[in-house]
């Protein structure tokens, strides 16, 4: 929003120079981004009038111009321009002149002939970009008169970046009444000739829907004449960033600027028996905009219509059949009060966004509608632009009742932490047109029609504060009882993992929550899986993005795609988050903690270390470590983990006792082919709320060193190929009893030495006992036992 410092002192008194209005205002929360003097460095520029003008004879590209200044003799300026014409009003820079950037004006020779200054464009006056042409002015101004305030350069501009909830200062009166409160002094009348309280004859404004239109008044001029407006208000719509247009036209945008109500001239010979309908776009329905866009509407959409088609996209843009054009004999001039959310919704719909839906968006002055009509009529009465038509047509279905509030000043200075007379309190809300009264528990507050915002007695708390003064309140320590903060359990079991996985030389990811339904058809996913009954987003921002995740895994994948594919193939990843599950019975999510990690490529080798693969066994590696440093017993890792996006035989589920925590292995080959992955990437995905509910060894017991040697011996047996090495293990570990300390599988062997089905496993056993050595009875007792259990139950034979 911008703010002319002129205009302002037409509603208000300003004791204090820009920059200190700027400081005062940002203090009251009316935040002032920057202060513009357009004109700071212009000087000596004056209007002139072209009187001739010829070509240049020893120059096909400038002209000759003899230019009236006001000095008695006319100047003679050369010039590139070609827009000009005679008697035009043209802005002159003389020698010794200054503009924009520092530039002084000096008499010249251009191809033989001599010029005494320069016609100015727009940009090289500050008040644009355009330079394609001389500036033409305004064809009434007198010759010789300086340019600055002509143009509004004399002017200071204020730039305000404005909270949400502030709309009311979307408009001159609106900063004006915050400066009124500021320096305690009275805003100035606004004239607004109220209309007789007769109806136009021949106009009908119906309201369909009550909610999301709650006010329509329009008025009527005739005999309209549409003409350039005076160059003061093209000065200030331009000034303000506005585009002059028609006298019609400017005078709605000045009416906005001003009060802050946005309004909209329809030809009213082009509305069907004058009836004008606001109502819900019916389905399929299209209109063409002033911008000559044809628009596909919706029922969410609030339309102004005839009894035969659209006319208007209520708050963002007319139609183009009723727009105000040269032929324009009869206007009808609209001021109406829209649903916030409803415009906010078409805008983004549809793409459009301009200074009136900014204002509907923030929500406008209920009870200003009428008073806003009544302003324009009378601006273009006294330009001549037509005759207002006598009356108005006011639908106004449910008139504002203000909202009552009670303030407590003891409860104002117990919340400020200061001591604010009461007479202060009542003050400042008289000033902010609150009408306090007195009442028996304290101060009862009618809310204006332009402070929506203002809901609760700690919204005039604030208003108190901000005008009495946030640099008045003294800086305090917080009192109160206070706790220390703490992590839970929880997380402190997240940060250790977190931490263990860094010094595996895993590298934590974060990725998208919401991914692409495409993804499951890449993973493999069938059709009717649980996994595919995700919850779509209503706004989503792309369709790769529009659903939640209920797999993480998935997220890392595309990770390593863009890595592979930028030749950085030795990756190690992994991610703890959430996924998403549906619930039938709770429109909100089930929200479920889970750990990923997935890894390609080898590790990184060196001269006197070989590279290793960062394959199945690396990532059991990287589980059985993390299981051990956080206290819980071996993971087991049992062979058919049948998820789709893994390999059927290089995969595993990831069990502790009786409960599956996840799934681990192999990728699948058609979903590393749909990736671009290469062969042999591992992953896992594991349920971390089951982990964090199961038992855990959280206290390190010390254990002295060995003060006995240990016995190792060493065992092969060919057992078939079915038995899994973890029952193996186990069956070795029942038979070791407790003095068996270690067990390691150094040799796995499948050859011509063993029989087809069968293959050798071969184990190194560490035995220790902590109170005595060991002898070799007691050693070998139990490696018979070891023996006989195998055999037993796995048919296994001690290989010699």
């Amino acid at each position: 929003m911008r703010v002319s410092l002129n205009w302002l002192k037409e509603f208000v008194d300003v004791p204090v120079s820009a920059g200190e209005l700027a400081d005062r205002l940002t203090l009251v929360g009316v935040a002032v981004e920057a202060v513009e003097e357009p004109g700071r460095e212009i000087e000596g520029v004056t209007t002139g009038r072209v009187l001739e003008i010829e070509r240049h004879p020893n120059a096909d590209r400038l002209v000759i111009c003899q230019v009236d200044v006001g000095r008695g003799e006319p100047v003679t300026i050369v010039t590139g321009a070609h827009n000009m014409q005679v008697n035009d009003i043209v802005p002159v820079a003389l020698e010794g002149s200054k503009l924009t950037g520092g530039l002084v004006i000096k008499r010249a020779k251009f191809r033989g002939v001599s010029s005494s200054g320069m016609l100015c464009a727009a940009d090289e006056l500050g008040i644009g970009e355009d330079h394609e042409g001389i500036l033409i002015l305004p064809p009434d101004l007198p010759v010789g008169v300086d340019v600055k305030p002509l143009l509004g350069l004399d002017d200071s501009i204020l730039e305000l970046n404005l909270t949400p909830n502030r709309g009311d200062c979307l408009s001159i009166l609106g900063v004006a009444r915050e400066v009124a409160v500021i320096f305690n002094t009275e805003l100035k009348p606004v004239s607004g000739v109220e209309p007789a309280e007769s109806m136009i004859e021949g106009v009908r404004i119906d309201i369909e829907d009550e909610e999301l239109c709650r006010r329509y008044v329009a008025r009527m001029l005739k005999d309209v004449k549409i003409e350039p407006s005076p160059a003061w208000m093209q000065q200030r719509l331009t000034t303000l960033g506005v585009r002059p247009i028609s006298n019609i036209v400017d005078v709605t945008n000045y009416v906005m600027l001003e009060l802050g109500q946005p309004m909209h001239a329809f030809d009213f010979d082009r509305v069907t028996g004058g009836h004008v309908v606001v109502r819900r776009a019916r389905p399929g329905e299209r209109m063409v905009t002033l911008d000559g866009a044809e628009r596909r509407l919706t029922p969410e959409m609030l339309l102004i219509a005839d009894p035969a088609v659209a006319i208007g996209i209520a708050g963002v843009m007319g139609g183009l059949d009723s727009e105000v054009t040269a032929e324009t004999r009869t206007v009808l001039l609209e001021s109406a009060c829209f649903n916030p959310i409803s415009i906010r919704r078409t805008v983004r719909d549809l793409g459009l966004r301009s200074e009136a839906s900014l204002r509907f968006e923030k929500g406008v002055d209920l009870e200003g509608c009428l008073w806003a009509a009544n302003r324009a009529v009378e601006l273009l009465e006294q330009m001549g632009a037509g005759k207002a038509v006598s009356g108005a047509v006011d639908n106004y279905p449910a008139p504002y009742v203000p909202r009552t509030i009670l303030v407590r000043p003891e409860r104002v200075n117990q919340i400020l932490g200061v001591s604010v007379p009461r007479e202060e309190v009542v003050r400042i809300l008289e000033k902010l047109e609150f009408a306090p009264r007195e009442a028996d528990d304290g101060l009862l507050i009618s809310v204006p029609s332009h402070r929506p915002d203002v809901q609760r007695e700690i919204d005039l708390v604030e208003e108190v504060a901000r005008i009495y003064g946030y640099d008045r309140i003294e800086d305090t320590l917080p009192f109160g009882a206070t706790t220390p903060g703490i992590r839970t359990p929880e997380q402190l079991l997240l940060n250790q993992v977190r931490e263990l996985l860094a010094a595996c030389g895993l590298t934590e990811v974060v990725t998208y929550s919401f991914v692409s339904p495409g993804v499951f058809d890449r993973l493999g996913i069938p059709a009717d899986h649980a996994l595919r009954d995700t919850l779509a987003l209503q706004n989503p921002l792309s369709e790769d993005q529009s659903v939640m995740r209920t797999l993480l895994f998935p997220g890392l994948l595309e990770t390593f795609a863009r890595n592979y594919h930028r030749r950085n193939v030795d990756t190690a990843l992994f991610e703890v988050a959430t996924v998403f599950w549906r619930c039938a019975d709770d429109p909100l999510p089930e929200e479920r903690m889970v750990l990923a990690i997935a890894m390609m490529g080898g590790t990184p080798g060196g001269w006197n270390l070989a590279k290793r693969p960062l394959d199945f066994f690396q990532l059991k590696g990287v589980l059985e470590t993390v299981a051990q440093k956080i206290g819980l017993p071996p993971f087991e890792f049992v062979p058919g983990g049948e998820h789709p996006s893994f390999h059927p035989g290089r995969s595993a589920w990831v069990r502790l006792g009786d409960t599956v925590l996840g799934v681990m292995g192999e990728l699948h080959p058609d979903v590393l082919e749909a990736y671009e992955l290469p062969p042999g990437s591992v992953a896992c995905e594991l349920d971390f709320d089951q982990i964090i509910r199961l038992d855990r060894e959280t206290v390190k017991r010390y254990e002295g060193l060995p003060r006995y040697p240990s016995v190792e011996r060493d065992l092969a047996f060919v057992i078939e190929t079915a038995v899994p090495a973890l029952e193996v293990v186990a069956l070795i570990r029942k038979g070791g009893g407790p003095l068996l300390q270690e067990i390691t599988l150094f040799d796995v062997y499948q050859g011509k030495q063993v029989e087809e089905g069968y293959r050798s496993l071969a184990f190194a056993l560490r035995f220790q006992a902590p109170d005595r050595t060991l002898t070799d009875e007691e050693v070998n007792g139990n490696l018979d036992e070891i023996v006989r259990l195998l055999t037993e139950h796995t048919g296994a034979r001690l290989r010699k």
